[in-house]
């Protein structure tokens, strides 16, 4: 059995091999080692150490997905079964309906969309067209992301492509530490249901809404596609990697950073900041008030 200093230590060391911004590892892995060395994770259980260090690992450097995460479930730590731990997070959004939490026709022919994971463009595409079909009559629609936690980037590119015209709208890019590439994202030519270009489009965000729900909430009012209402979301803009350190304890290393094409930044460590800010529980009255003042006028 690992004692602690072995699982920070085994940590560290993806953090190294794989952090986008390797300049930083140096701050990160001496911050840390310094409190190993003065005993501060020595007489913590499991959890405690994961919170312990997820807290000092972003004290040291503000990155959200920068974290230990504690699993009651085992995960396997053979090599072959290791893969960032996407098929986990598939296997998740196939329980979960592809992320798509309900869809509802509003009074008013307002369409309304939950969404609380972002799927892959493959797997979740026909989820994702369904919904999209669902709502393609509506004059206008709410994709509420309150409890939106996070997803992959190609499913962001898909959902935004619904509310743009054609291909033709360059999205962000995505530069990733291992092989020094930056991949575009454009909207997405071919779609499993009809666009939704023409029509108003308001956005509900969280202090919850994190990651690949900042993603979507992000580009959309970049582009000036949507209207954003509610609170300022968590701030994680970084596609991240799990790596197993023990059978109970994961490390998340991010190893690629967002660019979006309109701003050349993205919303880490200051979150979505929306248009409309209101308590997340009135961000649903507020957008249908605006969405039926904007369809009566």
């Amino acid at each position: 059995m690992l004692t602690n200093e072995q699982v920070v230590g085994r940590a560290l060391d993806r953090i190294g091999a794989g952090y986008v911004f390797p300049e930083k590892v140096v701050d990160i892995d001496s911050a840390i080692r310094r409190r190993l060395a003065a005993g501060e994770y020595a007489d913590v259980d499991g959890p405690a150490l994961c919170e312990a260090v997820t807290a000092h690992l972003q004290e040291a450097c503000p990155d959200k997905h920068l974290r230990l995460l504690w699993s009651d479930e085992p995960q396997s730590l053979e090599p072959a079964d290791e893969d960032g731990g996407q098929a986990a997070f598939l296997a998740l959004l196939r329980a979960e309906n592809q992320g798509i939490r309900r869809v509802e026709r509003l009074n008013g022919n307002i369409g309304l969309i939950d969404v609380r994971r972002i799927a892959s463009a493959d797997e979740g595409a026909a989820a994702i067209g369904a919904a999209m079909q669902l709502v393609a009559g509506s004059s206008a629609l709410v994709l509420d992301l309150r409890e939106c936690r996070g997803g992959l980037p190609e499913g962001a590119a898909m959902w935004c492509s619904y509310f743009f015209r054609d291909d033709q709208v360059h999205l962000n890019d995505f530069y990733e530490r291992s092989t020094g590439a930056t991949r575009q994202y454009w909207t997405i030519a071919h779609l499993p249901a009809p666009r939704y270009a023409d029509r108003p489009v308001y956005v509900l965000t969280s202090a919850i809404t994190f990651s690949g729900g900042e993603d979507v909430a992000y580009t959309l009012q970049a582009h000036g596609r949507a209207e954003l209402i509610g609170e300022t979301t968590r701030g994680g803009a970084h596609p991240t990697a799990r790596h197993p350190v023990t059978e109970h304890i994961l490390v998340t290393v991010p190893t690629a950073r967002t660019i979006n094409s309109v701003t050349g930044t993205n919303w880490e460590g200051v979150g979505v900041i929306p248009d409309v800010p209101v308590p997340a529980d009135q961000a649903l009255d507020t957008a249908l008030k605006a969405a039926r003042t904007h369809l009566d006028a």
